[in-house]
This record gives C-alpha cells, sequence and structure tokens, in this order.
C-alpha cells in the first residue's frame, strides 16, 4: 500500500494542476507494481506557507516559483 507524498509552496500549483499530479503519479505508480494496486495506491499533496520552503538558505514564494518556471531569475 504505497504513499506518494508531493510537497509544494502553497499557491505555486491550481486545483487542477493538482489534479493532473495525483493522476499521473497515481498512473507511475500502477505501471510499476499492477493495476490491482491502483485502489491502495495514496498521493497527497503537502502545501508549505511561502517562506517556510528554501533552497540554499534563501526561503521561496509561490512567486518565486512562478518566476522560476518562466525561465526569469527567482
Amino acid at each position: 500500500m504505497p504513499l506518494v507524498t508531493i510537497d509544494v509552496i502553497k499557491n505555486v500549483f491550481t486545483p487542477d494542476q493538482k489534479e493532473q499530479l495525483i493522476e499521473k503519479v497515481t498512473n507511475a505508480m500502477v505501471e510499476v507494481e499492477g493495476e490491482n494496486m491502483r485502489g491502495v495506491t495514496w498521493v497527497r499533496i503537502q502545501e508549505f506557507e511561502g517562506g517556510d520552503w528554501a533552497i540554499g538558505g534563501r526561503r521561496l514564494s509561490a512567486s518565486d516559483v512562478h518566476a522560476m518556471a518562466k525561465g526569469e531569475p527567482a
């Protein structure tokens, strides 16, 4: 009974994007473990407030992540 946790900064992903993440991660797990495990494959998205997440000592916000996704410096 696998549990996959996806950690993200709050307000980075839309509800539709989160649904896509859940669907695609579930499908990836089922591809490896077999279709019979679909019903017991858990995927959860854990959201952290902006500033509660840091890379290299630099705190990140949702706007920083959106800038990185556009190829802009954060």
